[in-house]
């Protein structure tokens, strides 16, 4: 978007802008794991404050939450001792919990502090470390930054138990400098090397975290052109003070939830700017970019590629398959198939996203999870959703034409019901039976290029 108007103005609906399906539905896709459609009719009622603050609160499922979410949250998650029930877990917090911008934001994060249970190989560590996520998905980026620094997954995964005073290993300050904090660009070698010296003594004793004096490097050392004897939290310090650091947070949170082209890079640093004004306040941030007019005025309205796990579970969330519930384990193993494999990210950089997501391969393998879906027993259920009946108790009536018309309307957020022809119902062979017609155009409509984007 270019810099003659405001990006971060607060959006106000208008004629050439209405709050509408479209935006309501995109508003959920992006910061979210999509909608219901009760909770669509009460959003465009209410209009984009009430709803994007429902969203901020974690206060924003009308339906699907469980009744003792967190105590069964709780049971699944001490169960969880293999990779597995441990992905199961927290797809069950993003199908079912009350607060699907928080399980999103643990999502970014997760790509932020990438670290993989394939080293780390420990899944309570794994789980802990999601948890920080949770606790501080929102807050002062610093709080996040020096939790997830004392968390075991992370410094295992950066070999922080083999940086010792006379023989530093450069791994953890690498990253802390390159992914963490300030981006390419902003250090030199010499700095990541002297960084290293500074974090020496951090390592894992049991279960925690650990300074080890014995094994920490006190000389004098040179950081970012700064000459003193740079201990761990010092540097830390000085990395959240670096303008660098509010920089990259602003270009993760652009690129969480606006669309290719929506935000230029001077607006990028506006929204910096902010930060550094606020403690780097993510809560801030992420409220200023889901009330901007730049995100519901965006270039394109379909100009983000929606991830595997969104996918996956705003797919399932959307057809309300709430009772009985799929199976979490195998939505997480569907995931994977689409190239996200929770807790097994490639590298410290993370996934890619963006178009990576849309490889020739990773469409068919949507394809395929649309049509489970449809069908249900590879999803964990006993049979097909019921999605004739599901439009019909929506109002949208009972018959191949109203599920064309709800499922487009609720997974894409496009009214066909205007009269404008749709194509899905001719793609149907003649005589199809009813039930196997609406599978048929939910398995259509799911492997569409507009739902592959938001």
């Amino acid at each position: 978007m270019n810099g003659t108007r405001e990006p971060w103005a607060p959006y106000v609906p208008g004629a050439t802008t209405p709050w509408d399906l479209g935006r309501v539905v995109r508003l959920h896709r992006r910061a979210g794991f999509a909608v219901t459609w009760d909770e669509i009719r009460r959003d465009l009622a209410d209009g984009p404050e009430p709803s994007v603050g429902r969203l901020l609160s974690g206060t924003s499922r009308a339906r699907g939450v469980p009744e003792h979410f967190e105590e069964h949250a709780a049971t699944l998650a001490v169960a969880a001792d293999g990779t597995g029930q441990l992905k199961a877990w927290w797809v069950y917090r993003m199908l079912f919990g009350p607060d699907p911008l928080g399980e999103r934001l643990v999502l970014m994060w997760h790509n932020h502090f990438a670290t993989s249970v394939e080293k780390v190989n420990d899944t309570g560590w794994m789980r802990q470390q999601n948890e920080t996520f949770r606790r501080h998905a929102r807050a002062p980026f610093g709080e996040l930054l020096r939790a997830s620094l004392r968390e075991p997954a992370l410094l295992v995964w950066l070999d922080a138990q083999e940086n010792h005073k006379g023989r530093p290993n450069e791994n953890l300050a690498r990253e802390l400098m390159e992914l963490f904090t300030l981006g390419i660009g902003h250090y030199t070698e010499g700095d990541v090397k002297e960084a290293a010296r500074a974090l020496t003594g951090w390592t894992v004793a049991g279960n925690s975290f650990r300074e080890d004096p014995a094994q920490h490097d006190d000389g004098e050392k040179v950081v970012l052109g700064r000459r003193r004897r740079w201990t761990g939290p010092d540097l830390v310090a000085m990395l959240l003070e670096h303008p660098a650091t509010a920089e990259r947070l602003a270009w993760r949170i652009c690129d969480t939830f606006l669309g290719e082209g929506d935000i230029d890079p001077a607006g990028v640093r506006l929204l910096a700017s902010g930060l550094r004004e606020r403690d780097l306040d993510i809560g801030w941030a992420v409220g200023t970019v889901l009330r901007s007019r730049v995100f519901h005025e965006g270039r394109g309205r379909r100009g983000r590629v929606v991830g595997p796990v969104e996918f996956v579970v705003g797919a399932a969330r959307a057809i309300e398959l709430f009772d009985p519930p799929p199976s979490t384990l195998l939505l997480a193993e569907w995931a994977a198939r689409l190239g996200q494999d929770l807790f097994y990210p490639p590298n410290v950089g993370g996934w890619p996203g963006g178009r990576s997501w849309i490889s020739a391969g990773a469409l068919i393998a949507r394809t395929n999870y649309a049509a489970a879906l449809a069908g249900g027993r590879d999803i964990g259920l006993p049979g097909p959703p019921d999605v004739l009946a599901l439009a019909e108790r929506h109002g949208f009536g009972r018959d191949p034409g109203a599920v064309t018309n709800f499922a487009t309307s609720v997974l894409l957020g496009v009214d066909v019901r205007s009269g404008r022809p749709s194509s899905l119902e001719g793609a149907l062979r003649p005589g199809l039976p009813e039930p196997e017609a609406a599978r048929r155009i939910l398995t259509l409509v799911l492997s569409s290029l507009d739902a592959q984007k938001c």
